[in-house]
């Protein structure tokens, strides 16, 4: 099998975080986003979309979406647990992983695609027909980066991880996040205390350096 990566994209560095905790190594073909090579005709017989990163496995079909890729190693090689062990645990992780998606993740995609001259015309990743940038997306951004960064310190103030005791693929999800916002000058403030200090831990895991 094949994972079609990126350097400096947050969703394939999911990725890679995700399998350097398990232990598992996998072929990679690395896709250059400068010279646009995602859009392509090579790699989007790989996946149409557009986007990275791609899982291909060895029959030829193809798994797209970071977490559905992290997912199907889980369920490959289950240790270490990364998506939790118990049915609460699961859901604990899955509903932290959602809101940092949908709230850190989304914050920091509209400011950079919406509020960035480099992406004019292409508001949105991916193989779309011209995409115009929306200027009140980028400030919607901003307000919800503000948000979801005061609302994770204060969540951190009571555990070392995102959601407790143990390091999980929501902490992989919130590391790349907050890693990529910085492309957005979207950044952690001094007194977030809390969420630096986890911060700081997650990025000195070995795994971070994938």
């Amino acid at each position: 099998m094949k994972l079609f990566d990126a350097v400096w994209a947050p969703s394939p560095r999911r990725v890679r975080i995700y399998l350097a905790e398990k232990g598992i190594a996998i072929e990679r073909v690395m896709i250059d986003l400068r010279k646009d090579e995602q859009l392509g005709p090579d790699y989007l017989a790989i996946n149409p979309r557009g986007m990275v990163p791609a899982l291909q496995l060895d029959d030829g079909e193809v798994i797209c979406e970071s977490a559905a890729i992290c997912r199907y190693f889980e369920a490959v090689q289950p240790d270490p647990p990364l998506f939790g062990r118990t049915p609460l645990e699961i859901a604990r992780i899955e509903s932290a992983t959602r809101r940092i998606e949908s709230e850190g993740y989304a914050a920091a995609v509209y400011v950079l695609r919406n509020g960035n001259p480099a992406f004019t015309g292409r508001g949105a990743a991916g193989k779309w027909p011209e995409m115009a940038q929306i200027p009140q997306l980028a400030a919607r951004g901003t307000i919800m980066w503000d948000m979801f960064v005061a609302m994770l310190d204060k969540e951190l103030a009571t555990r070392p991880w995102v959601t407790g005791e143990d390091y999980t693929f929501a902490d992989i999800t919130a590391l790349a996040t907050i890693d990529f916002a910085k492309s957005a000058r979207l950044t952690m403030p001094e007194s977030a205390a809390n969420l630096r200090r986890w911060h700081a831990a997650a990025s000195a895991r070995p795994s971070a350096a994938a």
